[in-house]
């Protein structure tokens, strides 16, 4: 994760698996390796990748199953679409709008 990124270390690994199902690197039914080998290989505490698995489950990108692990269920051009909408939020947040101006752009546009 970049040093120079702001962002919290959960969304920074959200940002990466996003980017990786985008990209075809992580395939609609394929499995991603268990959270615990995810935060080791990365160097990270457990929860912040569990808090990060946590997420992307939340936006329908993984499935989570008890004795068959996590599955990625969403394809790319839904996680390359995610990662947009992040990125502009988060620009509006650097240029110091509210959520209510960023909300009134959207409907206007």
């Amino acid at each position: 994760m970049p040093k120079s990124d702001p962002r919290p270390l959960h969304e920074q690994v959200a940002s990466a698996i996003r980017r990786a199902i985008a990209e075809g690197e992580c395939a609609v039914g394929g499995g991603l390796p268990p959270a615990r080998d995810l935060a080791a290989m990365l160097d990270l505490n457990p929860n912040t990748v569990l808090r990060a698995l946590r997420q992307l489950r939340d936006e329908g990108l993984l499935e989570f199953r008890r004795g068959r692990g996590i599955r990625v269920v969403a394809g790319p051009e839904y996680g390359e679409f995610t990662e947009q909408v992040r990125q502009i939020v988060a620009e509006a947040a650097r240029l110091g709008l509210s959520r209510d101006e960023l909300v009134e752009m959207i409907e206007t546009a």
